[in-house]
């Protein structure tokens, strides 16, 4: 296996600097486009840019619920594109477009990047209750493998069997991101959940209860891409883009009905890409200070601590269970509240969160000290990670 490491020329040279979002709500009374403007002006305001200063645009939306690229450069006013992405991807997508707009700053395709997502995911397409149309719709619909929390209960329910995970488990990684998302203005779950409170959920799909599934909102968030040397001139400190890596293990590329043909249930993206992500960091597991992992469902932080080699085969569940993603913990995980409870911004909002660790800037919820933060996008098969770390 190949490893990036210094021969990957955009890690260590590039940075993120400003951020911005919306209001996250269940409905805007807006368009996208003009959710999608406003947290692009947040993100140029809060590190002292311009649009003018903007000449890349990186976006990616699923079932067409966004706006593309060249319509936030429109709606933005930018004098020219000299680097425009439109990703068809859904949450394996904010690293690896992070990645994207970091190669093109370093090839010289553009100078700075704005990197965003933007949807009204609660009042206009859901993707919790979508039918997938695909090509494998006709073989699953009639035996009731429509929606996407199915596919995942699948996955959580197998790697339990194989890990010996329970529902306290789950609950572990719920009430650890509640008690990180009050400390969050912007989380739309806020209150505290106990075992007991989380057992009188209502259950979705076995394992998953309602709080298991991540809250859907409308609402944009948008980061800015530019060279380590520019960013260091900004407003904001940089979050230094130090690792990344995507995967497409085999079995992926059809639709989500390619689980069936996936090797290990129990194992999703996190697990392949790990190798490349540390060997492109120069780091490993043991150097992080704070983790923000893609939660669409609760279960799927557990495989991603396993995946990433945060935790040992089987250690996830204990893990958990001993407070040590919670403030204060051995690792302080999802703490904006992650997807579970600040907002389904699709893991846009995620990568947010880690830059603001790193620059310090994660108001109440700062982890003290906080330099080195890993970040996935992804559930199941394919994903992304990024380690960013403090411009030291």
């Amino acid at each position: 296996m190949t490893v990036p490491g210094a021969a990957t020329p955009f890690l260590g040279s590039t940075a993120i600097a400003g951020i911005g979002m919306t209001e996250l709500s269940h409905a805007s009374g807006r368009s996208v486009l003009s959710q999608a403007v406003e947290a692009g002006h947040v993100a140029l305001d809060d590190c002292g840019l311009r649009p003018a200063d903007v000449d890349g645009v990186v976006t990616f939306s699923l079932f067409n619920d966004s706006v593309a690229s060249q319509a936030l450069a429109l709606g933005l006013g930018l004098p020219e594109l000299t680097y425009a992405l439109d990703l068809n991807l859904g949450g394996q997508a904010p690293c690896y477009a992070v990645m994207h707009a970091a190669m093109a700053v370093t090839c010289g395709l553009a100078r700075t990047v704005l990197v965003y997502r933007a949807l009204n995911g609660r009042s206009g397409t859901r993707v919790g209750s979508t039918r997938f149309a695909a090509p494998t719709s006709q073989y699953r619909y009639p035996i009731g493998l429509t929606a996407y929390p199915q596919y995942i209960a699948l996955w959580i329910r197998r790697f339990f069997i194989e890990t010996g995970g329970t529902d306290e488990d789950l609950a572990a990684v719920v009430g650890a991101q509640r008690a990180h998302a009050a400390k969050n203005d912007r989380a739309v779950r806020r209150d505290p959940l106990d075992l007991d409170g989380y057992r009188a959920a209502r259950m979705v799909v076995d394992p998953l209860r309602t709080v298991d599934c991540t809250v859907e909102v409308d609402g944009a968030c948008a980061v800015v891409v530019t060279s380590l040397d520019r960013a260091r001139d900004l407003a904001t400190p940089p979050a230094v883009i130090a690792g990344a890596a995507w995967s497409t293990p085999r079995g992926s590329g059809l639709d989500i009905a390619d689980l069936h043909s996936y090797a290990d249930w129990t194992r999703n993206c996190q697990a392949h890409l790990a190798p490349r992500l540390w060997g492109s960091a120069g780091i490993g597991p043991a150097d992080v200070d704070v983790a923000e992992i893609y939660d669409c469902f609760s279960g799927v932080v557990l495989m991603g601590l396993e995946g990433l080699g945060l935790v040992g085969r089987g250690e996830a569940g204990g893990f958990v269970r001993s407070g040590a993603i919670g403030s204060g913990g051995r690792l302080p995980t999802n703490t904006h509240g992650g997807l579970l409870c600040e907002g389904y911004l699709h893991g846009m909002n995620t990568v947010a969160e880690a830059a603001r660790q790193v620059q310090q800037r994660a108001g109440a919820g700062q982890v003290p000290g906080a330099e080195t933060c890993v970040v996935t996008s992804g559930a199941l098969m394919d994903g992304s990670a990024l380690v960013l770390a403090a411009d030291r």
